[in-house]
C-alpha cells in the first residue's frame, strides 16, 4: 500500500506535501498570527501585501512565461496563440474600460475567479490521472467536491450584505439572491461528506489511497471557507486565497522549466538554473509591474515604489495594458496544461 501511495505523488512525496499541505498550513498559521496581533479587523499590513500579493500572486502570473514566452521552441510551436492572446486581451480590456471602470474590473474579477476555481479542479484531475483512476462515479464525487469547495464560499460572498474584502476593487461582484446560498449549502456539505466518505471506504475496503488528492480537496475546502465565509477580513481572505493558489503553481512551472532546460536556449537555462534565480526573475518582473500600477493608477505604497505619476487621462489605455499579464495568464492556463495539445508537457507520464 505504501509503494502505491508514493507512486501517486505529482512531483514527490516531500514536494507535494510542502506545496499543497505546507502552503495551507502557512496560511492558517498566518491567520493565527493575524488574530493574535489584531490584523483580522484592520487593513492588511504592508508585509502581508508584499509577501502574498507581490511575491506570490503577481509573481506566479509572470511564471507562465517560463512555460510559454521564455521557451523558444514552445513559443514557435504556437506562435499565433501566444501572440494574439495578449494583443486581443489588451483590445478587450480597452473596450471594457471604455464602458466604465467597474465594468472592466467586474469582468476581470469573474475571469480570475473562474481561473482560481479551475486550478483546484486541475490538481484533482492530475492526481486522478497519476493514480489511474477512471471510474465515472468517483470522477463525479471528486469533481463536485472540489468545485463546491470553491463555489459555495463564492455564493455566500455574493449573497452576503457586506464583506470587508474584494477580489480586485470594492463592488466587483454582483449581488445574488440569498436563497441561492440556502440552496447550495446542503449540496456543498453532502459533496464533501461524499468525497471523504469515499476516500475512507477506498482505504479500508479496497486498500487504495491518494493522499495528495485528499489534501488538495481538504485544504481547498478549509482555506476557502475560513477565508471567505467564517472570517470577514481582508487579511484573512488574502492569506488563505493567494498562498494555496500561487505556491503549487510555482512548483509546477519550476519543474517544467527544469525538465526543459537541456533542450532550450542559453537564456532559458540561465533563468531556470536554480530556484533562487527562477524566483528572483519573477519577483523582479512582479515589482516592475506593481511599480507602474502604484505610481500610475493606485497611488499607494510610495515608500516602496516612489512618487506618483499623473497619468489620469491615460488610465483607459494604461489599466488594460497593466492587466494584460493577468489576463494572458488566465487564458493561456486553459491551453498549456492540456496534454493532447501540449507536446512538451510531461508531468503526468
Amino acid at each position: 500500500m505504501n509503494s502505491e501511495a508514493k507512486s501517486n505523488w505529482l512531483f514527490s512525496r516531500e514536494i507535494d506535501l510542502s506545496v499543497f499541505l505546507g502552503s495551507a498550513v502557512v496560511s492558517l498559521l498566518l491567520l493565527a498570527i493575524g488574530w493574535q496581533f489584531g490584523f483580522l479587523n484592520a487593513d492588511t499590513p504592508d508585509w502581508t501585501w508584499i509577501s502574498a500579493i507581490l511575491l506570490i500572486d503577481v509573481a506566479h502570473v509572470w511564471s507562465t512565461s517560463f512555460r510559454t514566452y521564455f521557451d523558444a521552441e514552445e513559443f514557435k510551436s504556437r506562435i499565433w496563440l501566444y501572440t494574439l492572446v495578449p494583443i486581443l486581451g489588451y483590445v478587450f480590456g480597452v473596450v471594457l474600460y471604455s464602458e466604465g471602470e467597474m465594468t472592466f474590473w467586474r469582468i476581470l474579477a469573474y475571469i480570475a475567479v473562474f481561473h482560481f476555481v479551475r486550478q483546484q479542479y486541475g490538481w484533482v484531475a492530475l492526481y486522478r490521472r497519476k493514480a489511474g483512476e477512471t471510474s465515472n462515479l468517483t470522477w463525479w464525487i471528486d469533481t463536485l467536491a472540489v468545485y463546491l469547495a470553491t463555489i459555495y464560499p463564492l455564493v455566500f460572498w455574493m449573497s452576503s450584505s457586506k464583506r470587508n474584502f474584494a477580489w480586485f476593487v470594492e463592488g466587483d461582484f454582483i449581488s445574488i439572491p440569498a436563497i441561492l446560498e440556502t440552496i447550495v449549502f446542503p449540496v456543498y456539505i453532502l459533496a464533501l461528506l461524499a468525497y471523504f466518505g469515499k476516500s475512507i471506504y477506498q482505504y479500508f475496503a479496497l486498500g487504495t489511497l491518494n493522499i495528495g488528492k485528499d489534501i488538495v480537496v481538504l485544504t481547498t475546502a478549509v482555506c476557502w471557507y475560513v477565508g471567505i465565509v467564517a472570517l470577514n477580513s481582508d487579511y484573512a481572505f488574502t492569506v488563505t486565497n493567494v498562498i494555496i493558489h500561487g505556491v503549487p503553481y510555482f512548483a509546477l512551472i519550476y519543474f517544467y522549466a527544469k525538465a526543459r532546460r537541456e533542450k532550450s536556449t542559453k537564456f532559458y537555462k540561465v533563468l531556470s538554473n536554480n530556484w533562487i534565480i527562477f524566483l528572483a526573475t519573477l519577483w523582479f518582473l512582479a515589482y516592475i509591474e506593481e511599480l507602474v500600477w502604484h505610481r500610475g493608477v493606485w497611488h499607494e505604497r510610495n515608500w516602496i515604489f516612489g512618487s506618483n505619476w499623473d497619468l489620469e487621462e491615460w488610465k483607459m489605455f494604461l489599466v488594460p495594458l497593466l492587466a494584460v499579464p493577468q489576463l494572458t495568464h488566465y487564458v493561456l492556463d486553459g491551453f498549456i496544461w492540456k496534454r493532447r495539445s501540449s507536446k512538451n508537457y510531461r508531468l503526468i507520464k
